[in-house]
């Protein structure tokens, strides 16, 4: 495999939850976020918060970055040019999605590339509401994901991911065979069962229902974990669709006044 620092840094990432007292200059902090403007995108329809505040920052992080779909800032831009919005809200999150994700991927490798270490915090669509009242947000900025940084009081290996075989496919989708799967998931389970992952976090998803609990951390790795959350979090879009209106984003289409109560 052809290597070189900027595939050192990416093929090295992991994620960070312990954090020295070094607090990253605001030149770092700049680099960091003018690298994350350079990522790839359609319209820039992002924006970034920053908390310094170390004392409530998740892992007591020296900074927590939220990137936001933003529609606010560039509907002023179109207002400014008489045009009127006409695009539907599922088609600007996609793309808000991307800009915003693509943002935040420059960002951790920016700042792996200057010592510091980071960590995604994926469940800020769901505390929309929250941080749009700590930040005081204006209607149409979404909160999509959080990202801690700092410079690293820890060093966990890379975690393991899929054989290439599993996830590059060229010139067509194979039929993938039980084998195929097997090998993935093997590769993965005994990746992070070497690593303790799960008994280090102590980080077993509770069974609901009358599912039987049988395994302990002696087996309990990746696909146990990830099938626990797909295969039991989550069933009912409204919780989240909420979220989405409540920041004065209609994916469906149909406002407040036509959505069914909860």
């Amino acid at each position: 495999m052809k290597n070189n620092l900027v595939i050192q840094a990416m093929l090295g990432h992991k994620s960070i939850r312990k954090y020295d007292d070094q607090v990253p200059s605001d030149e770092v902090i700049a680099t960091i976020v003018k690298a994350g403007q350079q990522a790839p995108f359609a319209s820039q329809y992002y924006s970034l918060l920053l908390s310094r505040t170390r004392a409530r920052n998740p892992y007591k992080a020296p900074l927590l970055f939220t990137v936001c779909v933003d529609s606010h800032k560039f509907e002023l831009i179109m207002a400014s040019r008489d045009w009127k919005l006409v695009t539907n809200d599922l088609v600007l999150l996609l793309f808000g999605i991307q800009d915003a994700a693509l943002m935040a991927e420059n960002m951790i490798i920016a700042g792996r590339s200057l010592g510091l270490g980071s960590c995604l915090l994926g469940s800020a669509p769901f505390r929309a509401e929250k941080i749009a009242e700590e930040y005081e947000l204006p209607k149409r900025v979404f909160p999509l994901v959080q990202l801690v940084m700092g410079y690293p009081a820890e060093n966990p290996p890379p975690r393991p991911r899929y054989p290439m075989n599993f996830t590059l496919f060229e010139t067509r989708y194979p039929k993938l065979d039980q084998d195929m799967v097997s090998e993935a998931m093997q590769q993965m389970d005994e990746g992070y069962l070497a690593q303790n992952y799960y008994r280090n976090l102590k980080a077993k998803i509770p069974l609901k229902g009358d599912r039987e609990e049988t395994f302990s951390y002696d087996n309990y790795s990746w696909t146990e974990h990830i099938c626990r959350k797909w295969g039991q979090w989550y069933p009912d879009p409204e919780p989240l669709l909420e979220q989405f209106e409540k920041r004065g984003f209609y994916i469906t289409g149909k406002k407040p006044h036509a959505r069914k109560s909860t």
